[in-house]
């Protein structure tokens, strides 16, 4: 009866971790943010600037990090 019960425990177990093993396989880039107050279009050379201040650091938006853009 012991047996049967650690073998049952073993598959619930495996079959519980299937999802974090999965998802621990996804690599996933660090995430930056941008965060400036007013309008899209009057910020839009400081997001520039922004964009080549992270080319210039060795980073590609999409490639090596990802920015989400939020104003305010």
């Amino acid at each position: 009866m012991r047996r049967r019960e650690f073998i049952r425990f073993l598959g619930v177990t495996a079959l519980s971790a299937w999802p974090l093993i999965a998802r621990g396989q996804q690599s996933s880039l660090p995430v930056v943010g941008f965060v400036d107050v007013g309008s899209v279009d009057a910020s839009a050379s400081r997001a520039a600037a922004f964009r080549k201040g992270l080319k210039e650091a060795g980073y590609t938006e999409g490639q090596n990090v990802m920015v989400e853009y939020h104003w305010l």
